[in-house]
Protein backbone atom coordinates (compact mmCIF):
# COMPACT_ATOMS: atom_id res chain seq x y z
CA UNK A 1 0.00 0.00 0.00
CA UNK A 2 0.77 3.43 -0.69
CA UNK A 3 0.20 6.64 1.52
CA UNK A 4 0.76 9.89 0.22
CA UNK A 5 1.33 13.07 1.94
CA UNK A 6 3.42 16.37 3.47
CA UNK A 7 5.85 15.40 5.98
CA UNK A 8 4.52 17.14 9.32
CA UNK A 9 6.85 15.51 12.17
CA UNK A 10 10.01 14.24 12.10
CA UNK A 11 11.11 11.97 15.38
CA UNK A 12 14.61 10.97 16.58
CA UNK A 13 15.42 7.36 16.42
CA UNK A 14 14.70 5.51 19.28
CA UNK A 15 16.82 2.54 20.44
CA UNK A 16 15.68 0.40 23.10
CA UNK A 17 17.36 -2.41 25.66
CA UNK A 18 16.95 -5.48 23.46
CA UNK A 19 19.06 -3.10 20.16
CA UNK A 20 15.82 -3.14 18.55
CA UNK A 21 15.43 0.60 17.00
CA UNK A 22 12.87 2.52 15.22
CA UNK A 23 11.61 5.98 13.78
CA UNK A 24 8.44 7.78 13.61
CA UNK A 25 7.20 9.97 11.12
CA UNK A 26 3.86 11.56 10.61
CA UNK A 27 2.34 13.19 7.27
CA UNK A 28 -0.67 15.03 6.91
CA UNK A 29 -2.10 13.43 3.87
CA UNK A 30 -3.98 15.49 1.33
CA UNK A 31 -7.78 14.23 1.35
CA UNK A 32 -10.58 16.11 1.09
CA UNK A 33 -10.39 15.45 5.06
CA UNK A 34 -6.26 15.48 5.98
CA UNK A 35 -5.39 12.91 8.40
CA UNK A 36 -2.34 13.10 10.25
CA UNK A 37 -0.89 9.37 9.67
CA UNK A 38 1.76 7.91 12.24
CA UNK A 39 4.39 5.90 10.36
CA UNK A 40 7.17 3.83 12.38
CA UNK A 41 10.02 2.82 10.55
CA UNK A 42 11.97 -0.30 12.21
CA UNK A 43 15.85 -1.20 12.14
CA UNK A 44 17.94 -0.56 8.85
CA UNK A 45 14.58 1.01 7.44
CA UNK A 46 15.12 4.62 9.53
CA UNK A 47 17.94 5.72 7.81
CA UNK A 48 15.22 6.56 5.04
CA UNK A 49 13.90 9.53 6.90
CA UNK A 50 17.83 10.99 7.40
CA UNK A 51 17.16 12.68 4.02
CA UNK A 52 13.65 14.39 4.57
CA UNK A 53 12.47 17.60 6.00
CA UNK A 54 9.14 18.59 7.60
CA UNK A 55 6.95 20.14 4.95
CA UNK A 56 8.53 17.76 2.17
CA UNK A 57 5.40 15.74 0.11
CA UNK A 58 6.21 12.28 0.25
CA UNK A 59 4.89 8.97 -0.82
CA UNK A 60 5.30 6.44 1.40
CA UNK A 61 5.06 2.38 1.05
CA UNK A 62 3.69 0.90 3.84
CA UNK A 63 2.13 -2.17 5.28
CA UNK A 64 -0.10 -2.46 8.39
CA UNK A 65 0.35 -4.81 10.68
CA UNK A 66 -2.03 -6.43 14.04
CA UNK A 67 -1.36 -7.84 17.23
CA UNK A 68 -3.26 -9.49 19.61
CA UNK A 69 -2.19 -8.86 23.38
CA UNK A 70 -4.34 -10.76 26.45
CA UNK A 71 -4.06 -9.09 29.52
CA UNK A 72 -3.15 -10.65 32.82
CA UNK A 73 -6.74 -10.15 33.70
CA UNK A 74 -7.89 -12.23 30.52
CA UNK A 75 -9.33 -9.33 28.36
CA UNK A 76 -7.84 -9.72 24.85
CA UNK A 77 -6.94 -6.29 22.56
CA UNK A 78 -5.55 -5.78 19.35
CA UNK A 79 -3.30 -3.12 17.92
CA UNK A 80 -2.61 -1.88 14.73
CA UNK A 81 0.12 -0.15 13.05
CA UNK A 82 1.70 1.40 10.23
CA UNK A 83 5.25 0.36 9.16
CA UNK A 84 6.83 2.36 6.46
CA UNK A 85 9.60 0.53 4.03
CA UNK A 86 10.33 3.30 1.61
CA UNK A 87 10.11 6.47 0.78
CA UNK A 88 10.08 8.49 -1.93
CA UNK A 89 10.06 12.65 -2.62
CA UNK A 90 7.35 14.14 -4.83
CA UNK A 91 8.26 17.32 -6.39
CA UNK A 92 4.62 18.73 -7.95
CA UNK A 93 2.44 20.52 -5.70
CA UNK A 94 0.50 17.15 -4.58
CA UNK A 95 -2.76 18.23 -4.18
CA UNK A 96 -3.83 17.61 -8.11
CA UNK A 97 -2.96 14.66 -9.93
CA UNK A 98 0.00 15.34 -12.60
CA UNK A 99 -1.26 14.35 -16.02
CA UNK A 100 1.40 12.81 -18.72
CA UNK A 101 1.50 15.60 -22.01
CA UNK A 102 0.11 13.44 -24.66
CA UNK A 103 2.91 11.97 -26.92
CA UNK A 104 3.97 13.62 -30.14
CA UNK A 105 5.76 10.21 -31.68
CA UNK A 106 3.44 7.11 -32.95
CA UNK A 107 0.85 6.55 -34.72
CA UNK A 108 -2.57 9.36 -35.13
CA UNK A 109 -5.51 7.74 -33.60
CA UNK A 110 -8.61 7.49 -36.35
CA UNK A 111 -12.18 8.42 -34.84
CA UNK A 112 -13.28 5.92 -37.23
CA UNK A 113 -15.63 2.84 -36.02
CA UNK A 114 -13.65 -0.11 -37.90
CA UNK A 115 -16.91 -2.35 -37.53
CA UNK A 116 -18.63 0.30 -39.75
CA UNK A 117 -18.79 -2.10 -42.75
CA UNK A 118 -19.94 -5.03 -40.83
CA UNK A 119 -23.75 -5.71 -42.51
CA UNK A 120 -24.05 -9.49 -41.69
CA UNK A 121 -24.11 -8.92 -37.69
CA UNK A 122 -25.56 -11.87 -36.39
CA UNK A 123 -25.68 -11.42 -32.49
CA UNK A 124 -29.46 -11.60 -30.80
CA UNK A 125 -29.03 -7.84 -29.72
Amino acid sequence: MELQGTVKKLFDAQTFASGFQKREMVILTQDQYPQPINIEFLSDKISLLDNLKEGENVKVGINIRGREWTSPQGETKYFNSITGWRVEKVFDNGSEPTQAAPSQSGSPVSNENPFAGDEDDDLPF
